[in-house]
């Protein structure tokens, strides 16, 4: 079956369709790994919209549930310029196609992704459709016109749990995660220190500390930190939690925590998905390789006099990649230190967070 690309520029490109037979809407975003479409297909973060990888063949290892970092498919499309048909890896079950048609997912291959992440950086972010044959490219075109972008709905409350989840681990800390959008290797590596409990995003700040948690931990997650939803409660109950408990948070949950000391928010052209962004640490002078998926930043010059000091910054754009409190044990990253791109470049910030909350 044939299928399509529509963007909301006009521009669209003929391919071939394949995962679940049908139209999808959201906003194309690119990932620029080379491995890892398991991990990102399944990265809540992805929420509402259109995940596009840059390498030419994806697929090709096949699909290992172990790997998923959420039980769903998050993004609403998937393109890609090549779905491997035959994948060979001793712990793949099923190929990328199959994964896609058991989420009901749709997906596009035969295009230029390369192409077309030149004219996302150009022009940002837009607004786009994967269509499938028989739906006209011009009707559809104008329903990406007219639809809002993604981020304007509470894409966190989507995602985030709606119950309690107890992880019992080994050793004596216990750590809460308010759950914006939390990757399952977030809760693994926090399991290496003790219990883990994921509580929904809008757990209000009393409830958590009656867990008695050695730190609480503000997770990843899709949409704009700044929605009217999440003002009201994880960014509200993370200031509620400032100078009671040790906090960190990871990307999103970095942005809820420049936004209840203070800080400000805005929307990046078109975002940092990938395995191979530079991060510096300015007190260190070390300069990390990280995994990234985000699409807003933190304002620096929003946290001056917010009693935080910015630790690491992007060498590509120059924007926030991390802060810590001066006072308060309080540590916050933009990055995704549990993807480890190196694989294990990143992984002993989670060891430094046990250590500042105690254990």
């Amino acid at each position: 079956m044939k299928g399509s690309l529509v963007l909301e520029d006009g521009t669209i490109v003929q391919g071939e369709a394949f995962g679940e037979p049908r139209t999808a809407y959201g906003e194309l975003v690119f990932n620029t790994n080379m491995t890892g479409y398991c991990e990102a297909l399944t990265d809540p973060s992805y929420r509402g919209q259109i995940l596009m990888m840059t390498y030419p063949l994806i697929g090709n290892y096949g699909v290992d549930p172990e790997t998923f970092e959420s039980h769903a498919i998050q993004p609403r499309a998937f393109v890609v310029r090549e779905a491997c048909p035959t994948p060979s890896h001793s712990r793949s079950q099923y190929g990328v196609e199959d994964l896609l048609r058991r989420h009901r997912i749709p997906g596009l291959q035969g295009v230029d992704t390369r192409r077309l992440t030149t004219k996302t950086r150009a022009h940002g972010t837009m607004r786009a459709a994967v269509a499938v044959e028989g739906d006209d490219p011009e009707t559809v075109l104008k329903e990406v016109k007219r639809m809002p972008f993604p981020d304007k709905k509470n894409l966190v409350g989507e995602v985030s749990t709606t119950k309690e989840v107890f992880y019992n681990r080994p050793g004596d800390a216990r750590f809460v995660v308010l759950d914006c959008g939390v990757k399952m290797n977030i809760i693994r590596q926090l399991g290496q220190f003790g219990d883990v409990i994921q509580v929904p995003f809008d757990m209000h700040s009393d409830e958590i500390l009656a867990h008695q948690p050695n730190g609480v931990v503000i997770s990843n997650g899709p949409g704009d930190p700044a929605h009217p939803d999440l003002l009201r409660t994880a960014v509200r109950t993370a200031a509620e939690l400032t100078g009671l408990v040790p906090m960190l948070g990871i990307c999103l949950g970095h942005q809820i925590l420049g936004l209840a000391l203070g800080g400000k928010t805005f929307k990046l052209k078109f975002g940092h998905r990938g395995g191979n962004q530079p991060v510096k640490d300015l007190e260190t002078g070390r300069v990390h390789i990280t995994s990234q998926n985000h699409g807003f930043a933190l304002d620096a010059k929003s946290l001056e006099g917010k009693d935080v000091v910015v630790s690491h910054v992007n060498l590509n754009d120059g924007t926030v990649e991390g802060f810590r409190h001066k006072d308060l044990p309080i540590v916050s990253v933009q990055y995704h230190p549990e993807a480890a791109p190196g694989p294990h470049d990143n992984q002993y910030l989670f060891a430094a967070f046990a250590k500042l909350a105690g254990r």
